[in-house]
């Protein structure tokens, strides 16, 4: 059975609060995802101190924060990242983070990450693309904004410097928070896959689980999802995140599909449904009375429950055969003694 890599997105949804990033922590074990993803980065490699914020980023925080100071309140430093890898050893799920800089690409790959998730936001950094390449064995590259042409070419980068193709996964993405349903254009994930033909999967910002669940029925090997304790935090990504009781529930309709996905493909009676084929199918049996030497017509036949007797798909064999014994209304028809 094909089974879904899924990565439940804790971002930036710490609000800086270790307690806070230890409690999303609890919340993905307990949903039993593969991944619980932080973000690594500096707020000086990132972004300009007049970088302007996104409008989805003004709407969800109160603050009047430029982009860089509400980036440095969210900063995961050295010692905040093994105190939750620990954490995630201890409750039984994989900790992942997204490097946003080359300096943080190479604290992961240090620390001993061995699979690197490209945001869409980096899939133009030719210098960033090769570094992953460099470092990481395995790669998921996030597509939001871009174009099938800036897709290859970024492809082309991570190939050319050393990624191979079967470890490497693109996701169909929309960079909306949330992202309006009119825009998901879901079927571009096999669009990329049919250009490519790579693994595909999808990184989801649409409020609701509807989605991924669909782009799992697709083939989507895997999904991103971003997760929050509580919508209503301050924050930029909380609005746009699932609370946890929808996680869970994303994760078990995701597993749910996985198995009715698992069958051979080829239309025939399965296990469980075997029983129900004599109660649910119909017979053909006597309508009234019949005597024996009587002629079977459609005058004294009927199909009626249970389906143990002679099929109906019989019925013009029967009509005109002579009735070797008599039959009460309701007797399933037989044609020998």
């Amino acid at each position: 059975m094909r089974r879904t890599l899924i990565i439940a997105e804790a971002g930036v949804n710490h609000n800086g609060d270790i307690d806070q990033a230890k409690k999303l922590i609890d919340v993905a074990a307990s949903a039993e995802v593969d991944y619980v993803k932080f973000q690594t980065f500096k707020a000086a490699k990132l972004v300009t101190k007049t970088a302007k914020r996104a409008t989805y980023q003004d709407k969800n925080t109160e603050n009047l924060d430029s982009q860089f100071e509400m980036l440095e309140k969210l900063e995961l430093t050295e010692e905040m990242h093994d105190i939750l890898i620990n954490y995630c050893n201890e409750k039984g799920v994989r900790f992942l983070s997204t490097g946003f800089d080359l300096e943080s690409l190479e604290y992961l790959s240090k620390i001993g990450i061995e699979l690197a998730k490209i945001p869409s936001g980096e899939i133009t950094n030719y210098p960033y693309l090769k570094k992953v390449a460099n470092l990481f064995s395995e790669v998921i590259l996030s597509t939001g904004m871009a174009d099938m042409e800036e897709i290859k070419q970024a492809v082309k980068v991570l190939l050319d410097n050393g990624v191979k193709k079967e470890n490497l996964t693109i996701l169909h993405c929309n960079t909306e928070y949330p992202t309006p349903m009119i825009d998901v254009n879901l079927k571009a994930m096999n669009y990329i896959k049919s250009i490519l033909g790579v693994n595909i999967g999808y990184s989801d910002h649409t409020l609701g689980i509807e989605v991924p669940i669909a782009a799992v029925a697709l083939g989507a090997s895997v999904i991103e999802k971003h997760f929050t304790l509580d919508r209503n935090l301050p924050g930029p990504d909380h609005k746009a995140s699932l609370e946890p009781r929808e996680l869970k529930e994303m994760v078990i309709s995701i597993r749910n599909i996985e198995q009715a996905l698992s069958g051979s493909g080829i239309k025939e009676p399965s296990k469980s449904e075997i029983k129900n084929k004599p109660i649910a199918r119909k017979s053909i049996v006597a309508k009234k009375g019949i005597a024996k030497g009587d002629f079977f017509t459609e005058d004294n036949l009927a199909i009626k429950r249970p389906g143990t007797g002679i099929s109906p798909m019989q019925w013009n064999n029967i009509i005109g055969k002579k009735s070797l014994k008599d039959f009460n209304a309701d007797d399933l028809i037989s044609i020998s003694i």
